[in-house]
């Protein structure tokens, strides 16, 4: 899709991961690496002098669970988004995928339509671009990534919505669910999400898990009406000026 790859960023073995946030070149993105020991906030300040150096101008963090955002916090970050976390037990059985036109896999020649359809879902700060889009199909080992059309024999035609469903070993996640919002209330949703979740459970997926904003209340009854329940401590992104 043409985005520029993550850069690993390392001082002895402490390493996170940063790239542009959304395409800005004035915004990096910076998170840990799963395989690496949590990074210090010696090490995320260095972090921040080297995004600096190399022109940005502020540093945004993926979405940190509370046990993940202490050395930020004290590296200087403060919290930029609360998000609402919520998992769901796919070892229970699942409402099947309601019967409607048009779901399919996605393919190249979707991208543009499908990020016109993220932008006219989220606010500015969550849309994705093709770098981002880019980083959501490749964050797990295994992804279904399908589009809504509005017909069935529309092949090519108008994408309605989309998701992006993820698989590592027993673990599930919903990476992103957006529904054109002159479409939305009409079942897209919750199709693009089932036919995930039936996904992830015929590969052995247990728990499935989705994050998403505090006040965004459609979203979280979608979720709660499919099984999900929310956990106690939610997620937050952070935010450092340079």
């Amino acid at each position: 899709m043409g985005a520029a790859p993550l850069d690993i960023l390392r001082s002895g073995r402490e390493q996170a991961r940063t790239g542009r946030w959304r395409g800005d070149d004035r915004v990096a993105l910076l998170t840990p690496v799963p395989s690496a020991p949590p990074p210090s906030p010696t090490f995320l300040r260095h972090c921040l002098r080297e995004l600096a150096s190399r022109g940005f101008t502020q540093v945004v963090t993926g979405a940190l669970s509370a046990s993940e955002q202490g050395s930020f916090l004290v590296a200087g970050f403060d919290v930029a988004e609360r998000l609402h976390l919520l998992t769901r037990d796919l070892t229970t059985p699942l409402p099947p995928v309601p019967t409607g036109p048009g779901l399919s896999a996605a393919r190249s020649g979707d991208v543009g339509m499908v990020t016109t359809v993220d932008r006219a879902a989220f606010a500015p700060f969550w849309q994705l671009d093709r770098q981002g889009l880019s980083e959501a199909l490749a964050a797990t080992p295994d992804t279904r990534w399908r589009v809504a059309r509005p017909g069935p024999r529309w092949v090519g035609g108008r994408v309605e919505g989309y998701a992006i469903s993820g698989r590592s070993g027993s673990r599930g996640f919903v990476q992103r669910l957006a529904v054109e919002p002159s479409r939305q209330g009409r079942g897209t949703g919750t199709r693009l999400l089932l036919d995930g979740l039936h996904w992830m459970r015929r590969h052995g997926v247990e728990v499935a898990a989705v994050n998403t904003q505090f006040g965004n209340e459609p979203a979280l009854r979608l979720y709660r009406r499919v099984g999900f329940v929310e956990e106690p401590t939610g997620l937050s992104v952070l935010v450092a000026g340079l």
